[in-house]
């Protein structure tokens, strides 16, 4: 099984332990996923650390307050390294007091830009804002592979789906009043699903209470896997295959 999206810098124990503790569940690879310039450059120093840990550096749509120029060529030249499989995560956030809008803005267009200049996969951050976001990638990341992570929109599936995006579930899929996400995840195809766990967020409803950590992907991928009828193994085969394809790793 892989971990699609995780942030080994908000996570604890360090990530020495955590990583060995995720290789020993049986988690082979991890995608670690910077919110900033500071933990973009974790997440490359962690990639280089770990061979089983790979890096995403962007800015979130809460940490983009004043975005500028300099921060875009930052952003690029992080995201010009080799450790780096996909920019992100970027998107739009309503839900909390965080950063204008116009500034999300700024910091998602720019990072659409360079997803598609150096041919790395987008990974899209969202929450109360779907129209927005599905408007804004219509127009501007046609030419881009956009990864929908901690997906939150079931009834917008089928046309994100039309649009060619993967899908990816995090922990909260699993959760007893999330019946609308868990029907979702059964109907992803086979070559556009992942799994996830964000963490240290959205711990699975099997280690509800306790922080998330790169294991609790496996308690969410058996989840999934049942939902869609299928045996763990073939399922996190599957998985694998798309993560393979989508961050090429």
């Amino acid at each position: 099984m892989i971990d699609s999206h995780t942030h080994l810098d908000f996570c604890e124990p360090p990530n020495d332990e955590l990583v060995a503790e995720a290789l020993a569940a049986g988690v082979t690879k991890i995608l670690t996923v910077g919110t900033d310039a500071t933990s973009s450059r974790d997440a490359l120093v962690a990639a280089a650390q770990f061979p089983s840990v790979f890096a995403a550096v962007g800015h979130h749509p809460n940490n983009a307050t004043g975005f500028s120029g300099a921060d875009r060529a930052e952003l690029h030249e992080l995201a010009s390294s080799k450790l780096c499989h996909a920019v992100g995560e970027t998107g739009f956030d309503q839900y909390r007091e965080g950063a204008p809008l116009e500034d999300q803005r700024s910091a998602f267009h720019a990072q659409i830009e360079i997803a598609g200049e150096l041919d790395k996969p987008l990974i899209i951050h969202t929450r109360d804002s779907d129209d927005l976001t599905i408007e804004t990638l219509r127009e501007r990341a046609k030419d881009v592979r956009v990864l929908l992570h901690c997906f939150t929109m079931p009834s917008r599936l089928d046309e994100c789906l039309e649009a060619g995006w993967w899908i990816s579930f995090a922990g909260n899929v699993t959760y007893p009043k999330a019946t609308d996400l868990a029907s979702a995840a059964a109907r992803v195809p086979d070559d556009r699903l992942l799994v996830e766990t964000d963490a240290p967020y959205l711990t699975p409803q099997a280690k509800r209470g306790e922080r998330n950590t790169p294991t609790g992907v496996v308690h969410t991928a058996e989840f999934i896997a049942a939902a869609r009828g299928v045996d763990y193994e073939s399922f996190s085969a599957t998985v694998e295959r798309n993560a393979e394809q989508l961050f090429g790793w």
